[in-house]
């Protein structure tokens, strides 16, 4: 075989490799390497049991559906929020739908605005279970507001719950894994917590502060190896996020129910969560195309990014005082009939 043909035969395989990189894309609901963990990594079922798993913001939405996946894996649930009728209704669902007794499972309210409790939260997990295998910090809440509109205090209270209040909680289990030497941290986060979007500069503010925070702190973690800090960006899922967002008051929420339809469903989300937490995955995107495209187009491209961004910006702005449906989702229409053709 002659240099000039194998050149040939390895310029094929190249462009063959970057067609099927491309379908797998344009068919992908989370990042590439969350995707191949999915298909060739370790699986959930074989790394996540007996293990003792803290879930904040469990009463609803990624928390409820993330209690009760993790129910059928065998292991032992702390579920905290404020709200505890709620909590004991994902109780109930968890041993009706899982393989866990009541004993497997402690009901542990927190409101993570108190940030004096959670040592004290800490403590009574600790002394329930005997370790934290895993904090999963999935508390939090969005903002739907134009930002000259906007009082101080929602920006305050964003801050927080969503970013002072995972730190704190974080820093009370921190030591007892450095103690064990090993631990998993995982940061419900958003894709917004890698781009930004008009109407939501308090939430990307501390979701923005949460992924810088926690890149550092597994820098500064580096001698511990059984430590792993996992970054979870997920896009729209569906849930009561919007429903239940500030707006330019913080005594005011949005109060409406929205569309779900064009949302990743739920369960689907939760997935690829505990694929991600399985394989020990650094930082990992989870949503459908458009918006994982424009994550893509923020991290490797930001001026054509902030370009789209400004553009669709300025539709976004106008339909939200109009109270109309958002030019993204007109975008997302357009995506999923281009798919189904």
């Amino acid at each position: 075989m002659s240099w000039e043909l194998l050149l040939w035969l390895l310029v094929l395989c190249v462009l063959l490799a970057l067609v099927v990189q491309l379908l797998r894309f344009l068919r992908a609901d989370g990042d590439l390497t969350l995707l191949w963990a999915e298909w060739q990594g370790r699986r959930p079922e074989w790394e996540l049991t007996d293990m003792v798993v803290w879930v904040t913001g469990a009463s609803s939405g990624i928390g409820e559906e993330l209690a009760c996946q993790l129910s059928k894996l065998g292991v032992s649930l702390v579920l905290s929020a404020r709200r505890v009728q709620e909590l004991e209704r994902v109780k109930t669902r968890c041993l009706e739908n899982g393989n866990l007794k009541e004993k497997d499972i402690l009901v542990l309210p927190l409101d993570l605005t108190d940030r004096s409790s959670h040592e004290a939260a800490t403590k009574a997990v600790l002394q329930e279970f005997g370790k934290i295998d895993i904090l999963v910090n999935n508390a939090g809440r969005s903002q739907r507001s134009l930002c000259m509109d906007t009082s101080l205090d929602v920006f305050k209270e964003l801050i927080e719950l969503n970013y002072l209040g995972t730190v704190s909680l974080t820093m009370c289990v921190l030591p007892h894994m450095i103690e064990r030497k090993q631990g998993k941290i995982v940061i419900v986060n958003s894709l917004l917590g890698i781009l930004s979007a008009p109407l939501s500069s308090g939430y990307c503010a501390s979701k923005h502060a949460l992924r810088g925070f926690f890149n550092c702190l597994r820098a500064e973690l580096a001698t511990y190896p059984g430590i792993v800090i996992s970054n979870i960006c997920p896009g729209p899922v569906q849930s009561n996020i919007v429903k239940n967002s500030l707006t330019e008051d913080v005594q005011k929420t949005i109060g409406v129910e929205t569309a779900q339809s064009h949302k990743m469903a739920t369960s689907r989300c939760v997935r690829l969560m505990l694929i991600s937490m399985a394989n020990d995955l650094k930082e990992v995107w989870i949503s459908d195309h458009p918006f994982l495209l424009i994550t893509y187009f923020w991290q490797y491209m930001p001026t054509w990014a902030l370009w789209l961004t400004n553009k669709l910006g300025k539709r976004r702005i106008e339909n939200f005082k109009n109270g109309l449906v958002r030019p993204i989702y007109a975008l997302l229409n357009i995506y999923q009939s281009c798919r189904k053709v």
